[in-house]
C-alpha cells in the first residue's frame, strides 16, 4: 500500500479549519502527503499567526496552499451572501486547476482524494469530475448533519419554503433521542435578509445535494454523545472528538496568535477556581453587553479568563483592556484553547457552544454556562443542558441582554451543583475512551486509513 496525496479542504472559517487541520495532522502521521487549501485571505491570516512561531511549523507532509474565493481583500466575510455566492461561482473552478496543476507537476505526486467539509460539500462535483475518490468530514454534531441532509423532507413536511424560509412556530422533532429543533434556529436563517437567507439556503441545498457523491461520510462527534442521529444516517461513522496531540496542538490553522501567557497566569491560580470566558470567532457583543458581563464577572468574587477577539467589541482596544481586568481577571485577544480548559485551575467555561467549544469543555471535564450566539449553538446547548446535564443555560432580558447578575447567579449555582461536575468527568472519560484502541471513533479512523491506503 502506497502512501497517498490527500487534499483537504476546510470551510474558510475558524471553527472549521481546525478540526480539519487536525484530522489532516493524523492522516500524515499515517503515511498520507497532505495538500491543505485554504482562501487566499484566510491562509494569510494563518501564516501570519504562526509567524513568531516558525520554528514549530507544520510537518513537511503538510503543505499548505491558497486559492481565491473571489472576494477583494477588504470583503467582509462574514457578509454571507456574498461569500457564498462568491465561492460557488470561482472556487469550483479555482479547486480543479490546482489539482490539475498539481497532478501535472513533477515530483508531488497526483491527488488520490479529496477530504472536504461538509460545508463545501460541492468539492466531490469536483473530485467526481475528475475521478478522484472523495471523502466528507463534518466538523459539527451529526444531529446537525441530519437537518442539513433533511433539506427536502424539511419542504415537504412544510417547516420551511423552498427558499427556506420558516412557515411554521412547531419545532423539528428527527428523533425522541435529539432536541427538538425551531426552523428559524436552522443554519441559513442567520439574518432577517431574505436575500441572504435565500443566497445561505442555496449554498447549503447545493452542497447537500453533492455530499452524495462522497465515499465516506466522517463526523467530528462520537456515536456515544449522541446515539440518536447516527440511527438516522447510517452511512455518516463518528471518528473525533478529533483533537490535536500536545505536541502539535492548533499549530498551522489559527487565524489569529495565541496568547500563552494565559497558561503561566492559570498556573498561578487555585485549583477549579477560574471562569473561563470566550465565544468563538463569530460573535460580536455591544459595548452595553460587554459591561453586563464585565460587571457579572467581577461580582463572582472569582478569577477569570477572558478571551476578546479584536473584531468582537468595538469598546475594546490594547490600551483600555487593563480596566476591564480588575484585580482577579486576564483579557487576551486568542486562547489556546484546548490547553486552557484541560488546565487543573478551569472550574467552568461561560461559552457560545460551538461544536469545537463544546467538544473541548467535554474533552476537559468542564462544567458549561451556556450563551449561544447562531445556527447549531441553539441545539448544542440543548445537549449540554438537557440531554448530557453537563451545564446551566444563561437568560436574557427583555432586550435579549444577559445582565451582571444573571451571570453571578448562574455561576454560583453551576458551581454549588456537585451532579453537574460529576457528570462532566464522566462524560470527559467517556470521551477520552472513544479515541483509544478499540473505541467505536478510532476504529472507523483506522478503517477509513486502510481505505485510503488501498485507494
Amino acid at each position: 500500500m502506497s502512501n497517498k496525496h490527500v487534499l483537504v479542504l476546510p470551510f474558510p472559517a475558524q471553527g472549521h479549519v481546525n478540526p480539519l487541520m487536525n484530522f489532516s495532522r493524523e492522516i500524515a502521521k499515517h503515511g498520507s502527503k497532505i495538500t491543505f487549501v485554504s482562501t487566499d485571505f484566510r491562509h494569510t491570516q494563518m501564516m501570519s499567526a504562526m509567524a513568531p512561531r516558525k520554528d514549530s511549523l507544520l510537518s513537511s507532509e503538510i503543505k499548505l496552499v491558497s486559492i481565491s474565493d473571489g472576494l477583494c481583500p477588504e470583503d467582509d466575510r462574514n457578509y454571507f451572501r456574498k461569500l457564498f455566492v462568491s465561492i460557488l461561482a470561482t472556487m469550483p473552478t479555482r479547486l480543479e486547476e490546482l489539482i490539475r496543476g498539481i497532478n501535472e507537476s513533477n515530483g508531488d505526486g497526483k491527488i488520490s482524494c479529496i477530504i472536504a467539509d461538509g460545508n463545501m460539500g460541492w468539492a466531490m462535483e469536483v473530485a467526481n469530475k475528475m475521478g478522484i475518490q472523495g471523502a466528507i468530514i463534518w466538523p459539527a454534531s451529526a444531529a446537525y448533519f441530519a437537518l442539513t441532509t433533511r433539506i427536502p423532507n424539511l419542504i415537504d413536511d412544510g417547516f420551511i419554503d423552498s427558499n427556506g424560509t420558516p412557515m411554521q412556530r412547531h419545532a423539528i422533532q428527527l428523533h425522541s433521542g435529539i432536541p427538538d429543533v425551531y426552523p428559524q434556529n436552522l443554519p441559513w436563517n442567520c439574518s432577517a435578509d431574505q436575500a441572504i437567507q435565500k443566497s445561505v439556503f442555496d449554498y447549503f441545498s447545493r452542497c447537500a445535494q453533492a455530499l452524495k457523491l462522497a465515499d465516506w461520510w466522517l463526523c467530528n462527534t462520537a456515536y456515544e454523545l449522541e446515539p440518536a442521529a447516527f440511527s438516522l444516517l447510517p452511512k455518516l461513522l463518528p471518528v473525533g472528538p478529533i483533537m490535536a496531540s500536545d505536541q502539535t496542538r492548533n499549530v498551522g490553522g489559527q487565524f489569529l496568535p495565541e496568547d500563552t501567557s494565559c497558561l503561566n497566569w492559570l498556573d498561578q491560580q487555585p485549583p477549579c477556581s477560574v471562569i473561563y470566558v470566550a465565544f468563538g470567532s463569530f460573535a460580536v457583543l455591544d459595548p452595553i453587553q460587554f459591561q453586563e458581563l464585565a460587571f457579572g464577572l467581577e461580582l463572582t468574587n472569582r478569577p477569570f479568563l477572558l478571551v476578546v477577539r479584536p473584531d468582537s467589541c468595538n469598546i475594546l482596544n490594547d490600551a483600555n483592556l487593563n480596566k476591564y481586568e480588575g484585580t482577579r481577571g486576564k483579557i487576551i485577544r486568542w486562547a489556546p484553547q484546548p490547553k486552557v480548559l484541560s488546565h487543573p485551575a478551569i472550574a467552568c467555561f461561560i461559552s457560545h457552544c460551538g461544536w469545537n467549544s463544546t467538544l473541548d469543555g467535554i474533552t476537559g471535564g468542564v462544567p458549561f454556562l451556556c450563551w449561544p450566539y447562531f445556527a447549531d449553538q441553539v441545539l448544542d446547548m440543548k445537549y449540554i443542558c438537557d440531554v448530557w446535564k453537563v451545564g446551566l443555560g444563561l437568560e436574557s432580558d427583555q432586550d435579549g441582554r444577559i445582565l451582571r447578575g444573571e451571570f453571578r447567579k448562574k455561576v454560583e449555582e453551576l458551581l454549588s451543583d456537585e451532579s453537574i461536575r460529576a457528570r462532566s468527568l464522566e462524560l470527559k472519560e467517556m470521551v477520552r475512551s472513544v479515541t483509544e484502541e478499540g473505541g467505536n471513533s478510532c476504529r472507523n479512523f483506522n478503517n477509513f486509513i486502510n481505505w485510503l491506503k488501498k485507494g
